[in-house]
């Protein structure tokens, strides 16, 4: 990564510490043919200051050359003018908190830890303590502990973040842990999951910790990190909408206890003077109140473009509207407004499409994590790609190898979980081992990288599974319906699906199957169920073979169930009233 920011930027002298710029020069011209200087900042502390002159700057005057994260695996360098970092910094402190102390393990080359967690204390005169990115991720309880040790009243991360603490902070480490002095936590950069704060929340408050806390925040390295967020001191706004209808780009409120409710964070309001309107991004018209569209962007903290790329540049950040208003910064991420609040739900580029339905990503990944004790909180990544002619959902899942995994055992639970939660066949699955997720460098998931690695077979994969319909199997190897029972299942198969024929391994959803046709086969198949027997409990193995299986068994269970009532009641019988019945069912004339 580097190399590539080297080559695109082309700098003239690298600033790094003694003894360290041999090793930086190396590093960063892998790929860049022109001369480096490498000056160290100590041996610079203690030069000749008097012959320095400051260069005349403008507002307009690039002040900053802040490179993307690079999860698509191409960093582009977004030019930050000094208008742009003083306007971000006055908005973020327009609501600073008295006697603010901050704390980031933040690494300072993403604009989270770049803008909020150096430039901004810069700008505010405000204290700040800082620790190495890997000491966080090598034990998350250390940026606890310097909150703790130094009053911070200040410090934000990521999603994932949060969740690493909740999962890696052992209950006897809560001792002498004192989080009352932390009164903005700021969470951003990623998807803000509702569980994962209150579960935070909720192992922190014997610390001290107040979920009132909680700021969440939407913004981009585009917008000098900050576009929307709450404020401070207010409790996060939650509310639930249903999943179906957002995903076909509708928004629609649900209740808590709704069978597709899907549970949002609020990522605040505009600040004053920012412009921050909601468009579809095929007509380029604006969308009406209760649509998702693409979030765009006016404001003084737009940046000016990106480096050496006048046509994304152009692309990007002189956007207009259908009627021309603008111009606008647009964003790539999609989201609408509910009560003023701004809700974000994915990616434009990482929506998996599959039969022209819209699946969130995140929403997969999330749904999945919870199928299975082995699988890693946060550790999976979904996708789309096209195998056997057809889009198909692909899911890559970190695991956890302790005693008694079993992969197949794990494999199935996501299989289970995708067809109860979305109706869902995968085209693959792939368990990886813990940590070997692609990620940026400020802990998200690269999902583009991820794709690349899966198409290239660079993933290391510990097991994986190929969905069977897509082998290149001639049907007359596939095994057929052949028993009375096959055969009525497979009729009302080929009925619901409207296909011309199915093998017992056939999985349901890949034929076309979808949530109405489930619920249509639900309903002719009921009679032949257990009574107990739910939707998703019936597509967690969702193929001809499963079925009969389940059937099989509950006809088999029924029928010990009369059996052995009727030896109860055999046994129950006395011997004379055994004999009485024995008469009766004698006909006369018979001895």
């Amino acid at each position: 990564r580097l190399q590539a920011i080297a080559a695109d930027a082309l700098p003239a002298v690298a600033l790094t510490a003694s003894g360290r710029q041999r090793q930086v020069v190396l590093q960063a011209t892998g790929a860049v043919s022109r001369r480096l200087d490498a000056i160290s900042l100590d041996e610079l502390a203690s030069a000749n200051s008097s012959h320095w002159r400051p260069p005349p700057v403008e507002d307009d005057s690039p002040a900053v050359l802040q490179y993307t994260s690079g999860s698509t695996g191409t960093p582009r360098g977004v030019l930050l003018s000094h208008r742009n970092v003083l306007s971000s910094a006055a908005a973020m402190c327009r609501e600073d908190v008295p006697d603010a102390v901050g704390v980031s393990w933040l690494p300072p080359h993403h604009d989270f830890g770049l803008i909020g967690g150096m430039l901004l204390p810069v700008y505010a005169g405000r204290e700040t303590i800082f620790m190495p990115s890997a000491a966080f991720v090598q034990r998350p309880l250390r940026w606890l502990a310097a909150i703790s040790r130094y009053r911070g009243t200040t410090s934000g991360a990521p999603n994932f973040a949060y969740e690493l603490c909740s999962r890696k902070v052992r209950p006897q480490e809560l001792d002498g842990l004192d989080l009352s002095s932390w009164r903005v936590a700021v969470v951003g950069a990623e998807q803000v999951r509702s569980g994962a704060l209150a579960e935070f929340a909720a192992k922190f408050a014997p610390a001290g910790f107040r979920p009132e806390a909680f700021l969440p925040a939407y913004g981009l390295a585009e917008a000098v990190l900050n576009v929307t967020s709450g404020r401070w001191f207010d409790l996060r706004v939650e509310r639930c909408f249903s999943r179906k209808l957002l995903a076909e780009g509708r928004v629609r409120p649900a209740a808590d206890n709704a069978p597709d409710a899907w549970r949002l964070v609020g990522c605040g309001r505009a600040w004053s003077g920012q412009r921050v309107e909601i468009v579809d991004p095929s007509t380029l018209r604006r969308s009406p109140a209760d649509a998702v569209g693409e979030i765009w962007v006016q404001s003084p903290n737009v940046a000016l473009g990106y480096w050496n790329r006048p046509q994304e540049s152009r692309a990007t950040f002189d956007a207009r509207t259908a009627d021309g208003d603008g111009p606008f910064l647009r964003t790539g991420d999609l989201g609408f407004f509910h009560e003023g609040e701004l809700f974000v739900v994915g990616r434009i580029k990482e929506l998996i499409i599959i039969r022209g339905r819209n699946y969130f990503p995140h929403d997969i990944e999330a749904a999945v994590a919870r199928g299975h004790a082995a699988l890693r909180p946060g550790g999976g990544a979904a996708f789309a790609c096209e195998m056997g002619g057809t889009e198909r959902v692909v899911i890559v899942h970190e695991v956890r190898r302790g005693p008694g995994f079993d992969p197949e055992q794990v494999i199935a639970a996501i299989r289970r979980e995708l067809a109860a939660e979305f109706f869902l066949a995968p085209g693959a699955v792939v368990l990886i081992p813990g940590g070997a997720l692609p990620r940026t460098n400020s802990g998200k998931i690269a999902r583009a990288v991820c794709r690349d690695h899966f198409l290239r077979g660079q993933l290391p994969a510990v097991a994986q599974w190929r969905a069977a319909s897509l082998d290149q199997r001639d049907r007359s190897e596939r095994p057929m319906p052949q028993s009375p029972l096959e055969l009525e299942i497979a009729r009302h198969w080929r009925e619901v699906l409207q296909v011309d024929s199915v093998a017992l391994d056939d999985n349901f959803f890949e034929l076309g199957g979808n949530s109405l046709s489930a619920v249509e086969l639900y309903t002719r198949l009921r009679a032949l169920l257990p009574p107990d027997y739910s939707l998703s409990q019936l597509f967690g193995e969702p193929t001809i073979a499963a079925l009969c299986h389940l059937i099989r068994h509950h006809q088999a269970a029924e029928i010990d169930s009369s059996l052995a009532d009727v030896l109860a009641e055999i046994e129950s019988i006395s011997e004379e009233e055994a004999q009485r019945r024995q008469a009766q069912a004698v006909p006369p004339g018979a001895h």
